[in-house]
């Protein structure tokens, strides 16, 4: 009981740390946001202005900088403005960039976890290798590759593949290429990990038992892989969702994603309200899905006993 006791303070410190951490980093920015959201600024610069009426003491709620995001156009069609097509653009991109990862991370990470274990770091250490370089220089590498004049349209040209150079640089393909591959360590160190400590043997097994290679690895470790295969995807879709350095130096002026968007409704128009208006429905379309998910499969083991 002596040693329960005295170790009661450390167990609720440890648990209690990751809390602190989550509501003074999380909660506690996010519900400034939401303050922000519904403040009428008029024509003041500060965005921190009460929101409630001294007078009545009434809240005043300026619902307008939600509603303007889906608001109804000229030709009277909801959902038709510049927001939502930012957002579905923004989901579209990021869900895109999360299956490009995983296509292409998925047998690195498997490659690694049957490489001998001495050779493992050193694989690791080359996955996390672009980490060591600066972001924003990792990006514009990509505009020198990807330029009419750049290293690829240099490369096809001399071998005579093309005449002209390509359009590569400002479009769908370059906003892919660029953001898979900033996100792929996300996707290759989570399915490694869950890999690594995979039973091989459950393979030979399979083969054993008459299973094809495709079939024992589509049967036997996929399922196994799963945990991996969600964190991952998770890892690179909800950074990719609200992306702003590689839209803006790789992509064109139809790849606007919800990051500039908020980026310019805050820094050049000032409407700080609008732009965490905007920030806090792209948070809700993350998290309210990730937790009716996380919910719903957390209960399945439970309600199956």
């Amino acid at each position: 009981m002596a040693i329960a006791t005295l170790t009661m303070p450390g167990k609720r410190f440890v648990i209690g740390v990751p809390f602190v951490w989550l509501i003074l980093f999380f909660l506690l920015p996010f519900l400034i946001l939401l303050y922000i959201s519904f403040v009428d600024m008029g024509n003041d610069i500060s965005p921190f202005k009460p929101i409630w009426d001294s007078t009545t003491g009434l809240l005043k709620l300026k619902y307008e900088n939600y509603w303007s995001i889906f608001r109804a156009d000229d030709g009277g069609n909801l959902f038709q403005t510049i927001y939502v097509e930012a957002y579905v653009r923004s989901i579209w991109y990021a869900l895109c960039t999360a299956l490009l990862c995983l296509v292409i991370g998925y047998p690195f990470s498997y490659f690694i976890a049957r490489a001998k274990p001495s050779v493992r770091p050193a694989l690791l250490m080359m996955v996390m290798l672009p980490f060591w370089t600066s972001f924003l220089l990792r990006v514009y590498a990509w505009k020198g590759i990807l330029a009419d004049q750049g290293v690829l349209n240099q490369m096809f040209m001399a071998l005579g593949l093309i005449n002209e150079p390509l359009q590569m640089l400002y479009t769908d393909v370059s906003m892919l290429v660029g953001m898979t591959y900033v996100y792929l360590p996300f996707m290759v160190l989570p399915l490694y990990a869950n890999l690594v400590k995979m039973d091989f043997r459950l393979l030979e097994a399979a083969h054993d038992l008459g299973a094809s290679p495709f079939k024992a690895f589509w049967l036997v470790t996929v399922p196994l892989s799963k945990a991996g295969i969600i964190a991952g995807f998770m890892l690179v879709f909800i950074p990719s969702v609200g992306e702003f350095v590689i839209p803006s130096l790789l992509g064109g002026p139809e790849n606007i994603m919800i990051g500039r968007v908020v980026w310019d409704e805050m820094f050049s128009s000032n409407n700080w309200p609008r732009a965490t208006a905007l920030a806090v429905v792209m948070i809700g379309l993350i998290v309210v899905p990730l937790a009716i998910y996380y919910h719903y499969t957390g209960d399945a083991p439970d309600s199956k006993a």
